[in-house]
């Protein structure tokens, strides 16, 4: 899938045609502070393909000047996340690569009069701000003279001032209209090691600085960010003007996509994280691209989600569903259809030759040949699902298995049920049948029409399997009520049974689809002789 025509590309179509600018660079700026989620999935998608769709590039780079928060290890996952999704960056780059020229440009601003370095505390700041309706109040150090200003700067940076004592700020309005503009911070303090520059310094630019010089460096020609940071634009360009970009980007914002039950907060993640709501970030029911991956979702499932949700200047929200549906698209010409039982009921067919057993050859895809075609065995004794089977008929419409009726073992024979077995509860542990051996499939046809068709593991050969039953962590969308509140008791559901003996030697995230039952990935935990196995997604909608 290609993407459709939106306004970011139609700006860009329109800078190249009037020679604005003579590439499109594009970046992607993620804070390596958490493990990135599908929101994080369209802003990477969205970067590469735009500027991939007229032969520019798109830049990784680390914004990594809040040192207190950032490791290491997000690095190299973000690294691995973008690779999964199938792009390869034209450079990586560190935001903190660029401290050195950063600190350069504050010091020249500082000497043109458009910053001083400010004693109040954050509270202070934040108090002096004023309201959307009031003006700001300047500070008290406002004033200050740039000779005093460049020396406390550089005791700033020297260390020789504690965490939170000084900030510098930049010098432009307090009584504009919009808050952003009213004297922010540039600089604050931190005495903490960083994972780039070691403790090389205790200084670090503020995103609303550091980032539109860093696109400046870089020569970005389209930022392309969410919708809340339209009132930090003038912000953007005032800071490239008055810091004397050489290169002048530009900003553009579009608006946020919300998935229904879906989290898109990596605040709110990490709670769920530390609560040990959940297994870890690549828990399985989790939004991180982690987390989809290991439940079975596939890179091009939600690059055409992506791609099919559209840009626009406006924040929207699409069910759940739709990234379902991608994934069901995706796998179904891909994924080997095999046969699983979840909740096994033995059947043994009396008139089937004890210690006989016979082959089929079945194809793997009955709708994509190239897939090829599997041996499954066939004996007296198989297994199948309790669900398809009833000890008498609950009604006309029932299209499975009960006493008197007859129905097909899916690519095998004909069973007809004569009996049950039952433990000393009364519950029926063993299902008897007679079996037609002249309705073998493919022998040709058939006159009786059965009561359906069930699917089913022959018992002699199955491998005990545990399956993972997956529903949406959240069962609504309300963000007025506490994520724990909204949690779904049901997300995680256990079942322990068989599948075919094909599957002995498959590998963690081989996708199949488990006839009749849904597409199901192999799990990380999953072993030889422990084989486990997550439902990605059923077959149709179900979740209520």
């Amino acid at each position: 899938m290609e993407m459709s025509s939106n306004f970011v590309k139609s700006i860009m179509e329109e800078d190249l045609a009037s020679g604005k600018v003579k590439e499109i660079v594009t970046r992607f700026p993620p804070e390596p502070n958490a493990y990135l989620h599908i929101g994080h999935a369209r802003a990477i998608i969205t970067n590469f393909e735009l500027a991939g769709m007229f032969g520019g590039k798109t830049n990784l780079r680390f914004d990594d000047t809040n040192p207190v928060k950032e490791d290491a290890m997000f690095v190299e996952a973000i690294k691995g996340d973008i690779a999964w999704l199938g792009y390869k960056p034209a450079n990586v780059f560190f935001g903190s690569d660029y401290f050195e020229e950063t600190y350069r440009r504050a010091v020249l601003m500082i000497k043109k009069g458009l910053a001083y370095v400010c004693d109040l505390s954050a509270d202070d700041v934040s108090g002096y701000r004023g309201t959307l309706t009031e003006a700001g109040k300047a500070s008290p150090n406002r004033d200050r003279s740039v000779e005093e200003n460049l020396r406390l700067f550089e005791e700033m940076r020297e260390g020789r001032i504690a965490d939170g004592q000084k900030t510098l700020r930049a010098k432009i309005d307090m009584a504009a209209p919009n808050i952003n503009m009213r004297d922010p911070v540039m600089y604050r303090i931190l005495h903490v090691h960083h994972h780039n520059t070691k403790d090389k310094w205790c200084i670090y630019p503020m995103y609303d600085f550091a980032h539109p010089l860093q696109d400046a460096i870089e020569g970005v020609s389209h930022s392309l960010c969410s919708l809340e940071y339209v009132d930090h634009r003038p912000l953007y360009d005032w800071f490239v003007e008055k810091a004397e970009m050489e290169h002048v980007p530009h900003q553009y914002e579009f608006g946020r996509l919300n998935i229904t039950n879906t989290i898109m907060s990596k605040r709110y993640l990490k709670q769920l994280v530390e609560a040990k709501v959940v297994r870890g970030y690549d828990d399985p029911r989790m939004p991180t691209l982690v987390g989809l991956r290991r439940r079975g979702y596939t890179p091009e499932a939600i690059r055409n989600f992506v791609l099919g949700t559209g840009l626009s200047r406006i924040n929207s929200t699409v069910s759940s569903e739709m990234l379902e549906n991608c994934l069901r698209d995706d796998l179904k010409m891909k994924a080997a259809r095999t046969h699983a039982v979840l909740n096994p009921l033995k059947l043994t067919i009396e008139n089937y030759p004890e210690g006989m057993t016979e082959t089929f050859e079945i194809p793997n895809n009955g709708d994509n040949p190239e897939l090829g075609t599997r041996t499954v065995s066939f004996s007296k004794h198989i297994w199948i699902e309790k669900e398809d089977f009833a000890e008498t008929a609950p009604d006309k419409g029932w299209k499975r298995l009960s006493v008197g009726l007859e129905v097909r073992l899916m690519q095998a024979y004909f069973v007809k049920c004569v009996g049950v077995v039952k433990n000393d509860k009364g519950e029926i542990v063993e299902v008897r049948c007679t079996y037609d051996p002249e309705t073998r499939s493919g022998s040709g046809f058939n006159l009786r029409k059965p009561n359906g068709n069930i699917h089913w593991v022959d018992a002699a050969t199955a491998l005990p399997a545990t399956f993972n039953l997956l529903e949406p962590l959240m069962v609504d969308s309300d963000p007025d009520r506490s994520i724990f509140d909204r949690l779904n008791p049901h997300s995680w559901n256990e079942a322990k049974g068989y599948v075919e003996a094909n599957l002995k030697h498959v590998s963690i995230e081989t996708k199949f689809q488990f006839v009749r039952l849904g597409y199901f990935s192999v799990d990380y935990d999953s072993q030889e002789g422990n084989l486990v196995f997550n439902r990605t997604v059923e077959l149709k909608s179900s979740f209520k």
